[in-house]
């Protein structure tokens, strides 16, 4: 009866210890920093989408690290786009006072200050890594900012997104 005892004592430390292993371990929280205005996900759509699955998309993941370069990566992915073919991604921003985008002063975007095209495969997708390097633009500042991808053979506008706030870190 005694080892019975001991042996329930047992599993019911050994629970309680683990028990509390696991409520206090270290749980990551998103820091404000790591919110709002400086990391957007953009999705890009055809202007007469509507629902056609069919229809090319893209998505771009807008992230800006907390560093003295202040470099912007673009991680873009274009879809169901034309197979084999080339394609440019441009933004043009707006004041914060701007909500609904207005500007059409595109800056094409790529690998710093160069250029670079995104090709898709045979099935008409597309991925590159871009970057873009706003080390004179003065920390806080904010701005409203849209994309689109235009084909780089008739520069017609092929994908576009909704309009964004960011703020430089």
């Amino acid at each position: 009866m005694k080892t019975k005892s001991l042996l329930i004592a047992a599993r019911l430390s050994m629970i309680i210890g683990l028990m509390g292993i696991f409520i206090s371990c270290n749980k990551s929280v998103l820091k404000d920093e790591d919110l709002g205005p400086y990391n957007i996900d953009v999705t890009l759509h055809t202007l007469d989408s509507k629902g056609d699955f069919n229809a090319g998309y893209g998505f771009i993941k807008f992230r800006q690290d907390p560093d003295t370069a202040r470099i912007i990566t673009l991680d873009t992915w274009v879809f169901n786009l034309a197979p084999n073919h080339d394609y440019i991604l441009e933004r043009a921003v707006n004041p914060i006072t701007d909500n609904d985008c207005t500007s059409t002063s595109w800056l094409q975007l790529g690998k710093g200050l160069v250029a670079q095209t995104i090709h898709t495969d045979f099935k008409g997708d597309g991925m590159e890594n871009l970057f873009r390097d706003i080390t004179s633009i003065a920390r806080g500042t904010q701005f409203k900012i849209h994309f689109q991808i235009i084909d780089a053979s008739t520069l017609a506008t092929v994908l576009v997104s909704d309009c964004d706030q960011y703020t430089v870190r």
